[in-house]
């Protein structure tokens, strides 16, 4: 029986195959690198000069490259420089908190193009889907028009909130805090009002994307994010993938039993206990009085423990300091010691506000106690991605699934 085009479109070795493999090469590093004169290109990928020229020929005409300039000024005869399109196709990404609603539209080639940031909603617990509908596509065409677009020309959208989806029944679990987002109509409404593919993730998790892609967990393949901020969690990636568990609760580490922590029995209800209540952001506070520090701001939890955080780590041979940082540095490890000993991780990132702010001061405390506590030895870093993590690793998570399909050039 004669194959079909598609089939044979997709047999490893034939032409068409090989000169997709080839434009994605390029494009990759395009993407990597910048401006390449066909000749870099050629270099960096193997191919010969009539090759390589045929090849960007073929990316120009897909409106997939774009020739950006010469290399005039330089020496030698000038020669053309070719770019990714950066306008091929646009992302966006949503941060969803109890909060504020934060929105970014990046370019293909992962600027953003637009910001906009939603002021928190003040939903009621038992708000409904179209609270969280209206809360998505405000933010979304906020950031749509800052980049001086239209909705319709995002091409895809994710969405990072606490807890996670059951990949079962569609409901979001693990976040009972986060009005309006619990209907189990929630994602077909959202579906129906949005007119570009939406995904869903869990925001330590993209994270994590954002250190995997951009910071200090590059070239790493498995490696746990420990987040603290407004809530403590953990991202775990294994073998280069981001492991969700059964229900997506892989990471929910909050209420991990730990010693020097009470219980969290029902912890679908519960409001406290476990590793939250030992080293998260509410606890730090009254660890700092209790320790002898003084002049303890007031604001909200997770602002109050970064700013003594940051204090101590500035002045750690000061008394009091010194013993609150070791103190919180025995707790962080005292949980951290759990996720180790099951994963014997190459790598744990430290992340979010209260223990970037610690810096290298508050790391070596956390892998000093860690190696007291768990026979697995993983290097601790602290996260390099500041500015808006989670909406970071959501633009990141859209831009990988987005550049797959525009980038595939077997047609």
């Amino acid at each position: 029986m004669p194959h079909s085009a598609a089939g044979t479109a997709g047999t490893p070795g034939t032409p068409r195959v090989l000169r997709a493999m080839n434009d994605r090469a390029a494009l990759d590093l395009l993407l990597e690198h910048g401006p390449l004169s066909r000749t870099r290109i050629g270099a960096l990928t193997g191919l010969s000069k009539p090759t390589a020229s045929q090849l960007l020929a073929r990316l120009e005409a897909a409106g997939l490259v774009l020739a950006t300039g010469t290399t005039e000024g330089r020496p030698g005869p000038g020669a053309r420089l070719y770019e990714v399109n950066p306008a091929a196709a646009y992302v966006a990404g949503l941060d969803v908190t109890p909060g504020p609603v934060r929105a970014a539209v990046a370019d293909l080639t992962g600027r953003v193009v637009g910001r906009y940031e939603l002021a928190a909603p003040g939903g009621r617990a038992g708000a409904g889907a179209a609270s969280a509908v209206r809360q998505v596509t405000a933010a979304l065409d906020g950031a749509v028009k800052a980049a001086g677009l239209a909705r319709a020309d995002v091409h895809r959208l994710v969405i990072g909130t606490p807890g996670a989806f059951d990949p079962g029944t569609g409901r979001l679990r693990y976040a009972s805090h986060l009005p309006g987002w619990h209907s189990p109509a929630v994602l077909d409404e959202l579906a129906a009002a949005l007119p570009m593919p939406c995904a869903y993730e869990n925001d330590v998790n993209l994270v994590a994307l954002a250190e995997q892609r951009l910071g200090a967990a590059r070239g790493h393949t498995d490696f746990v994010l420990l987040w603290n901020q407004e809530g403590l969690g953990a991202a775990l990636v294994l073998g280069g993938r981001l492991h969700r568990g059964w229900t997506g609760g892989a990471g929910e580490v909050g209420f991990l039993p730990v010693p020097g922590a009470p219980l969290a029995r029902g912890v679908d209800r519960a409001g406290s206990g476990g590793y939250q209540e030992l080293a998260g952001a509410q606890a730090l506070p009254g660890l700092a009085r209790e320790l002898g520090v003084t002049g303890i701001p007031r604001g909200p939890h997770p602002e109050v423990a970064a700013a003594l955080v940051g204090r101590a780590a500035a002045a750690p041979d000061e008394g009091a300091h010194r013993r609150f940082l070791e103190a919180c540095a025995t707790r962080l490890a005292t949980g951290l010691a759990s996720l180790v000993s099951v994963l014997d991780p190459e790598l744990v990132v430290l992340s979010g506000a209260v223990l970037t702010s610690g810096g290298e001061v508050l790391r070596a405390l956390v892998q000093a106690e860690l190696e007291e506590l768990a026979a697995p030895r993983p290097r601790l870093v602290v996260g390099d991605v500041r500015e808006h993590p989670v909406l970071r690793g959501a633009l990141e998570s859209a831009l990988a699934a987005t550049r797959n399909e525009v980038f595939d050039t077997i047609r």
